[in-house]
């Protein structure tokens, strides 16, 4: 007996050995079931389940073994379509009203059309699914032309063709602009060609790795080192319906908090808390408006969580305090480490409650970083979770505002956790190989959610790490970048791939974390942050001071006036967030949203252009450059400093002015804006000005709440769309929606582009003066304005 189970062990060892040396395909279907909303296929090598989640969205479950528990940390929606398959002998197709699905028999194959049976997408011939060992990689046909995008956090190309990636997340500081992968994963991508586009989203939280057409001119393909081929397939006549999609399978992001959305000061690190109060001073002294500044690691007593150091901040509450006072909310950094410190009393706590991550002989794993040698929260664990949402309470029962969670990738010293550390998964037991890339997401989670809870209003949370679906609960940054002209441009594409990927609050270290800007590029960065979701200033501890006061005041009056450029805007950037909340479009948008199937946006030369919203156009410039090469995509543009309207679909060479970044407003546009104000705690006046720019038939929602509170999920706000129609010359303002009022009385149409002297506005006639106006000193622009009541009607002008 003994000898046969010998025989037995080496057997199974042989076949895994060869396992590792075969490729596995998926084999030929055998047999066929549809129930309960799903179609249940058995093939020679696997186990396949397709399931209807949407008319526009479809999943692929492809596995090995009987199909089980189905469990996902990014995936909110539930599937809630019927599948009537017709099947022959050779295949079995079966149809949404967007998408037409084709399954082939011999061998198993799976290929998406249009209602009108245009080929979206298709297995690769003789590929199609197959395993090495546990890695599971299904291949897809490359497209004549075929485009990729997305992929979140990823550097490289807008343009992904014939490149590759990697997602483990990884803590990378000072990385180089093209390297791969960062900190954070989110596998999701669209594929473009011959004038349709599709979106893939591989929920695998272990390694996954994309290949579009790297070193090969065959097959795009996506695959995972262990577990599931578990993919949505989505469809949609737009790119932005595909973003609606995907956000509505992963979730959007909530409404942030007003103030979050205001400029950010930070460094590595202000301490004590009299330089806290100095960087505070001097902002309000100078007129920089700001609302926020954040503390780096510095503040804790020897980097311990949930304390501080009492020398350098004696009396943190007070310090809160009198922060709020002056308007500015304060923004603490949390690493996951905790201490193992007999005495401490958050390892104390978590050593009670048997919540840190364990090795698989029950011993807590300890992993080296800024304390010292620390255990983790598994915050895969609902009691993980709960513990910390408990914590967090400590910091916002002071006053705190903001958590910022770092070093979550896992990162620890030495940065090769070891695999054989197990996580719950919430009750389904894996390894670090499937817990790694969800550690961030679900600390981020439990930030929000201990923040939320005990604020009852809305925390800023932000986080370096995270998996698909962080939208949900967090803002994220890109990370430890350099003060270098190529991490600034190659930031941009890193937002404009995460916005494309459901991320709408995104941001990066402006002027560059490490090194030292030059005052150049400093000065380019900060003109450029003032377009960018998070606007936050931020720079190392070994570096030089990088507030905007530090390169001279020529520098400082630029950094300024972008800044109060920024806060004109508010009214614009709050509506565009409350657009993410509905539909999942970003803030800072791609060209390849609104213009995907327009070669220019992916040359190298314009792939860095992005619209802020749908009104502005962002050109990002290189410091020492003179001269630029811009693309104006379709439309008309006017240049927003002085009005000069311009044809699309041209390509031109413009002059820069060190005192300007290129920013264009797309005809048909509807901008709201302010008056200037130092902080987001500030009212403005009660004239909410109202900027339409000739040239196209539009419309926009305009959005007001408390900035503040969870109330307008009971309806407490204020909304109200606004279309301006070129073919019967009329805006109209629609009669206003919420229970809440405007905080503007008055609206202060300025009509750019338009020449009518006067305009009848519900039937009564207005005379309209010129003005002549600016956003930006030493420009002006000329246009039309009149002034009215804020009415709760519906307001209709006719020009």
């Amino acid at each position: 007996m003994r000898r046969f189970l010998l025989l037995c062990s080496f057997a199974v060892a042989a076949l895994a050995t060869r396992a590792q040396d075969q490729v596995l395909p998926v084999g030929d279907v055998k047999k066929v079931s549809a129930a309960n909303g799903r179609l249940d296929i058995a093939t020679t090598h696997a186990f396949v389940r397709l399931q209807v989640y949407s008319a526009s969205v479809v999943r692929v479950r492809i596995s090995g073994q009987p199909l089980g528990d189905d469990f996902s940390y990014a995936v909110t929606a539930k599937a809630s379509g019927k599948i009537t398959p017709v099947e022959t002998a050779q295949d079995i197709q079966f149809s949404t009203d967007s998408i037409r699905i084709h399954i082939g028999k011999k061998p198993f194959s799976v290929s998406f059309y249009t209602p009108d049976n245009r080929l979206i997408s298709e297995d690769e011939p003789g590929l199609t699914t197959s395993w090495i060992g546990s890695e599971v990689t299904a291949y897809k046909h490359l497209q004549e032309g075929e485009r990729f995008i997305g992929l979140g956090e990823k550097t490289g190309n807008l343009d992904r063709q014939g490149n590759a990636y990697t997602n483990w997340n990884s803590d990378v500081y000072g990385y180089n602009a093209a390297q791969d992968p960062l900190y954070s994963t989110i596998p999701f991508y669209m594929g473009l060609h011959h004038g349709l586009q599709y979106g893939i989203f591989l929920d695998n939280t272990a390694q996954t790795d994309f290949n579009f057409g790297a070193s090969n001119n065959r097959f795009s393909s996506f695959g995972a080192k262990s577990g599931e081929m578990n993919y949505y397939f989505l469809y949609n006549s737009s790119v932005a319906g595909i973003i609606e999609s995907y956000t509505w399978l992963t979730g959007r992001m909530p409404m942030p908090p007003m103030w979050a959305l205001g400029y950010q000061q930070n460094r590595y690190s202000y301490y004590p808390d009299t330089e806290v109060y100095r960087i505070a001073h001097t902002l309000r002294e100078k007129k920089i408006p700001a609302d926020g500044i954040t503390l780096d690691i510095h503040y804790m007593d020897a980097y311990k969580l949930f304390t501080w150091n009492k020398e350098r901040f004696p009396n943190p509450e007070k310090m809160l305090d009198s922060l709020a006072g002056m308007g500015f909310k304060t923004t603490v950094i949390v690493d996951p480490g905790i201490k193992t410190e007999k005495g401490y009393a958050a390892y104390e706590s978590g050593m009670q409650e048997n919540i840190f991550l364990k090795y698989a002989d029950g011993q807590p794993y300890t992993g080296q970083v800024w304390p010292g040698w620390c255990h983790f929260p598994d915050f895969t664990s609902e009691k993980g979770r709960s513990w910390w949402r408990q914590q967090v309470t400590k910091y916002t029962r002071q006053g705190v505002a903001g958590i910022w969670n770092d070093m979550n990738e896992i990162s620890t010293w030495g940065q090769k956790m070891p695999n054989n550390v197990l996580f719950d998964f919430d009750g389904h037991p894996t390894t670090h190989l499937k817990g790694h890339n969800v550690f961030g997401l679900e600390m981020a989670r439990s930030s929000y959610e201990g923040t939320r809870n005990d604020l009852q209003k809305r925390p800023f949370i932000l986080t370096r790490s995270g998996y698909a679906g962080l939208q949900r609960y967090t803002a994220i940054w890109t990370g430890d970048n350099r003060a270098e002209d190529d991490h600034m441009l190659a930031g941009v594409r890193l937002l404009n791939s995460l916005g494309l990927s459901g991320v709408a609050f995104t941001g990066m270290d402006i002027g560059g974390f490490t090194g030292n800007p030059s005052a150049a590029l400093y000065s380019r960065w900060m003109q450029l942050g003032a377009f960018i979701p998070y606007y936050r200033n931020h720079t190392a501890l070994d570096s030089k001071a990088a507030e905007p006061w530090s390169f001279g005041e020529t520098i400082q009056d630029i950094a300024r006036n972008y800044i109060n450029l920024r806060y004109h805007l508010l009214p614009y950037i709050y509506s565009t967030f409350y657009e993410a909340t509905q539909t999942g479009m970003p803030v800072v948008r791609s060209l390849a949203i609104d213009y995907t199937h327009d070669a220019n946006v992916y040359k190298p030369a314009y792939q860095n252009e992005f619209q802020l919203g749908q009104a502005f156009l962002v050109i990002p410039q290189e410091s020492v450059q003179q001269y630029a090469k811009v693309y104006l995509p379709a439309g008309q543009w006017y240049n927003l400093y002085n009005d000069v309207k311009e044809n699309g679909n041209t390509e031109k060479l413009i002059g820069l002015s060190a005192a300007t970044l290129p920013v264009y407003v797309k005809a048909g546009s509807i901008v709201p804006m302010q008056s200037l104000i130092q902080s987001t705690k500030e009212q403005p006046t009660d004239t909410l000005t109202l900027h339409i720019y000739n040239g196209g038939s539009n419309s926009f929602t305009y959005y007001e709440d408390d900035g503040e509170t969870y109330k307008y999920e009971q309806g407490y706000f204020y909304k109200r769309n606004i279309h301006i129609n070129t073919a019967n010359n009329s805006i109209v303002l629609d009669k206003p929606s919420g229970s809440n009022g405007s905080k503007f009385h008055q609206i202060q149409l300025v009509l750019h582009g338009f020449n009518n002297g006067s305009l009848q506005v519900n039937g009564k006639t207005y005379t309209a003066a010129n003005i002549t106006g600016s956003v930006m000193p030493g420009y002006t622009y000329t246009a039309q304005t009149v002034v009215l009541d804020n009415s709760n009607n519906t307001i209709t002008i006719n020009y």
